[in-house]
């Protein structure tokens, strides 16, 4: 935990599925064999009472910058390893126990990549605002 970071975690995690293409090259019976197992792991998440929420993502979309949303542009690069496939909120105790699930996921091993990051309390900047607060009503 970053200590100049005054968001507190929740007890949720995202798990970020990284990569649009891992199944490119595998023949049929081996892609079938590849979604077995990860629906079986996704089917694992709700019988053990973690799993709060999971979408595929489309492999498109758009970026969103400048005031008021001046610039919109293709912001999704689907070639990208990097372009976020889904996602999946689950419920644990601790970071390890969030690890522990996403080092599970069968399709790993086939070049995808899953970011785990913690559901914070509140956006980094209403957290500054309400600990200024908090210091200020101390010092008072």
């Amino acid at each position: 935990m970053n200590p100049d970071n005054p968001q507190k975690p929740t007890d949720e995690y995202l798990l970020l599925i990284r990569g649009t293409h891992w199944n490119h090259g595998m023949s049929p019976a081996e892609l079938q064999q590849s979604m077995t197992d990860f629906y079986a792991w996704v089917e694992g998440l709700s019988q053990g009472g973690v799993l709060r929420g999971a979408q595929p993502l489309m492999e498109e979309g758009q970026l969103i910058s400048g005031k008021k949303g001046a610039t919109v542009t293709d912001g999704v690069f689907v070639e990208s390893k990097e372009a976020i496939a889904g996602y999946f909120r689950i419920a644990v105790r601790s970071s390890e126990e969030a690890l522990l699930h996403a080092k599970a996921c069968p399709i790993l091993e086939y070049g995808a990549e899953i970011e785990v990051r913690p559901v914070a309390d509140l956006c980094r900047p209403m957290a500054e605002v309400k600990a200024a607060d908090s210091d200020s009503d101390r010092s008072s």
